[in-house]
């Protein structure tokens, strides 16, 4: 049995073992309240991530290899130098370009100047506004034309409504073997009051917008060895491979 094979015999045990998963489920509501994603960066900017999802998004990008990934949420910028980072690292290696599109429905201005004043700025282009208005899709759309290779990353308002717009807009563009992430959908798994002044919660969230979603997209299946091997996550269900 080589490597790989052992790490996919690991993963399928993590997976199975409900003891490890509900003290994983345990630290995920425990870190929530104080904010632990907060915490991080990426080449100076905040990413507002938790560390195991960076690890998962730098295999898949990776893999994927990616010439175009689209993000909806910016912030303040980290998880866009974060994929222009892995990019840069995929050009120096394999000569291979990608850029990252960016959306948000509010840049706001210092956060646009440290994005744009960014060495790997060169790899991202912005745009704002509401990223389920027509206008903007078409923007995405546009952009996407004649691309390979696309990676879809869901992480802006996260009611269900909201998500599931974003996933018939975006989730197409998605090339087979990519990725469409969609963030957040542990909301569902969370007690409602973790979210007293959101919108959103239990039963309204991305994680209801997935489900929805998959049971008129079979060409997307959930990658469920993601989340297994993971266990802390921000994505669990979220992690959509296209298939077909």
């Amino acid at each position: 049995m080589n490597f790989d094979q052992e790490v996919q015999q690991r993963i399928a045990v993590i997976g199975a073992d409900e003891t490890l998963k509900a003290r994983a489920a345990d630290f995920m509501e425990a870190s929530l309240a104080p904010k632990y994603s907060y915490n991080f960066s990426w080449l100076g900017r905040p990413i507002i991530q938790y560390p195991q999802d960076m690890v998962a998004m730098q295999e898949i990008i990776w893999q994927v290899q990616p010439d175009l990934i689209i993000e909806t949420g910016i912030a303040h910028g980290g998880s866009l130098i974060f994929s222009a980072s892995m990019l840069e690292l995929i050009a120096s290696c394999t000569g291979n370009q990608g850029e990252v599109l960016g959306l948000d429905i509010d840049i706001r201005p210092h956060n646009r100047a440290a994005i744009e004043a960014h060495p790997l700025f060169k790899r991202i282009s912005m745009i704002e506004g509401s990223s389920i208005s027509d206008d903007i899709i078409a923007q995405v759309h546009a952009k996407a034309a004649g691309k390979q290779r696309v990676l879809v990353c869901l992480d802006s308002n996260h009611t269900h409504a909201h998500a599931l717009a974003e996933l018939k807009a975006y989730a197409p563009l998605t090339s087979v073997g990519s990725y469409c992430v969609v963030f957040d959908t542990l909301i569902e798994d969370m007690p409602d009051n973790l979210y007293p002044d959101r919108p959103w919660g239990q039963g309204n969230n991305p994680k209801t917008a997935v489900w929805e979603y998959l049971k008129t997209h079979d060409e997307f299946e959930i990658d469920t060895s993601i989340h297994n091997k993971l266990l802390i996550t921000v994505a669990p269900d979220g992690y959509l491979k296209r298939v077909r």
